[in-house]
């Protein structure tokens, strides 16, 4: 592993650590904090439904939990925004373009290719092949060639 490998692996670990732990309970105390301590405190009404902080946020964290699980629900399921997400994450992931490390790259793709040449080698010596299907057939093997030896086929990348 390379040495900006491995920096941006680190880099990638901080910010999902960073972004998804970190921020989101420090952002979660503060927003807390300041609604009470600049709304609620400065409101006479809203200060005698919640005299102190702990009850406050235990309401907030009752209703605001569901409420959170129901919008991330929804951005998953009802929204085209997910989708899109993954369309640009689909384009940019080397993986959909090269084979993956692991039993992907060790046992499936060799095996796709041996089982591409022998039916070929069965089916030239049949002669059932014609000649689009045979090139084809050796334009999938190429194909599979690259990717057993760890290049990429297609169009990573691409700018819409």
């Amino acid at each position: 592993m390379s040495v900006w490998t491995f920096i941006g692996r680190l880099w990638f670990y901080f910010r999902m650590g960073y972004s998804t732990y970190l921020t989101f309970l420090l952002g979660y105390a503060s927003t807390l904090i300041t609604v009470y301590y600049l709304a609620i405190k400065n409101i006479p009404d809203l200060l005698n439904l919640f005299p102190r902080f702990v009850p406050f946020a235990i309401l907030a964290t009752v209703i605001g939990l569901p409420l959170s699980v129901s919008v991330g629900w929804a951005h998953y399921k009802r929204s085209a925004a997910f989708s899109s997400e993954m369309d640009i994450q689909y384009e940019a992931n080397p993986f959909w373009y090269k084979l993956p490390p692991g039993y992907n790259k060790e046992v499936f793709g060799p095996v796709y290719l041996e089982m591409l040449l022998l039916l070929k080698k069965i089916t030239e010596s049949n002669q059932s092949l014609s000649s689009e299907e045979k090139e084809r057939i050796d334009q999938l093997e190429q194909k599979l060639r690259t990717l057993n030896a760890g290049g990429m086929v297609g169009s990573p990348r691409r700018k819409l």
